[in-house]
């Protein structure tokens, strides 16, 4: 029960990962701030939370698109909590568009959310942690912040963008015993895929079939609540898919002949 009485703050806690971890979260006794665009769907998760242990849950509802709404969370916060032991910034959004297809602005639209959005809500709370001289940073960056995939050129070039602030940002926080987490899912059956803007910034409301064969978010979530727990710098769930991490480090020819065969997320 390593966050029993915890104060956790989890974004994109309406669905799919996230809402994993609250439950997760919850089955440990956290304290649990959920935070999503929709008021409706993250109330429901925070009742649930409750049926499954939580001391607390807070619905504050968090546009990462927008800096106004992200300060306004920030500053609800703020004023019920003076302190926080883990904040996961899991939410964000995915593409299926080749390059040539996507407006600029839908290209702007995914780094907003993806990586300003987070990085800013991280900025607001570091005061905090650095007061405190204590809790977690955790991000969910994804296999395509490893590397490229056909369809998500926007999309990974988000989470590469994540994936070096956090590694940057873990050794400026070294002096003040903050752990920061990185979590890279491969495939894990969520919705992401039917959210995913098309070139003109539209809802695919398709489901990948590569996701549809990934294990279930409940799984992920046991992951990654177990290795945050464990301090682990970078946490790795998914399937499979995950061997061409080390395909790519120790065999980059081969990497390079079947990643543009395959979808790995």
């Amino acid at each position: 029960m390593h966050y029993q009485n915890k104060i956790c703050w989890i974004t994109g806690a309406s669905s799919g990962i996230g809402e994993a971890i609250a439950y997760e979260l919850a089955g440990q006794g956290a304290h649990l701030i959920l935070s999503a665009r929709g008021k409706e769907k993250l109330s429901s998760v925070a009742e649930k939370c409750i049926e499954k242990g939580a001391k607390e849950t807070f619905v504050l509802p968090l546009d990462l698109g927008s800096s106004e709404s992200i300060v306004a969370a920030y500053k609800s916060f703020e004023e019920k909590y003076n302190q926080l032991d883990l904040l996961i910034n899991n939410g964000g959004i995915s593409q299926r568009a080749f390059s040539s297809e996507t407006d600029i602005d839908v290209e702007r639209n995914i780094m907003e959310v993806n990586y300003f959005g987070t990085i800013h809500l991280t900025k607001l709370v570091l005061p905090i942690l650095m007061l405190q001289k204590s809790g977690q940073l955790a991000v969910t960056s994804s296999i395509a912040g490893k590397f490229g995939f056909p369809l998500r050129t926007s999309y990974s070039a988000s989470k590469h963008a994540v994936q070096g602030y956090f590694e940057s940002l873990r050794t400026e926080l070294l002096p003040y015993n903050i752990d920061v987490n990185i979590i890279i899912p491969g495939r894990i059956r969520t919705e992401i895929s039917k959210h995913a803007l098309d070139g003109k910034g539209q809802a695919t409301e398709k489901m990948d079939k590569g996701l549809d064969q990934g294990i279930s978010p409940e799984s992920a979530a046991q992951k990654i609540v177990k290795d945050l727990a464990k301090g682990k710098k970078e946490i790795l769930v998914g399937g499979k898919e995950l061997l061409l991490v080390y395909i790519r480090s120790y065999t980059p020819w081969l990497f390079y002949k079947i990643v543009s065969r395959i979808s790995p997320i």
